[in-house]
């Protein structure tokens, strides 16, 4: 004899029972992933210096603004020594007797 058709509601609720199904194993493919992506973001933390961006960003203007310093005291001297050969600043920075050029 062969086997008596599902009614309606029970294959709904058998299509129902794949999807709950399918929705876990896809929850536990997803949760993997994010612990896969955590471990990740733990060993890039891991292998900065100093993670926190801010102190980082802290640390980075106040390195520039000892450069820009450095930077105006050697303009200024190059400036000196220009007007003490008759020179305009430009043909120093050209001559690169300093090192630097005038885009330095």
């Amino acid at each position: 004899m062969p086997p008596e058709p599902l009614s309606e509601e029970a294959r709904a609720e058998e299509k129902r029972i794949r999807q709950i199904e399918a929705i876990k194993a896809r929850n536990k493919e997803l949760e993997a992933e994010v612990e896969a992506m955590g471990m990740k973001l733990a060993d890039a933390r891991g292998k900065l210096k100093n993670p926190d961006a801010a102190a980082t960003v802290k640390a980075h203007i106040k390195r520039l603004h000892a450069y820009n310093e450095i930077r105006d005291v050697g303009q200024g001297l190059i400036g000196l020594i220009a007007e003490q050969r008759g020179v305009r600043i430009g043909e120093c920075y050209d001559s690169g007797e300093f090192g630097v050029g005038a885009k330095d």
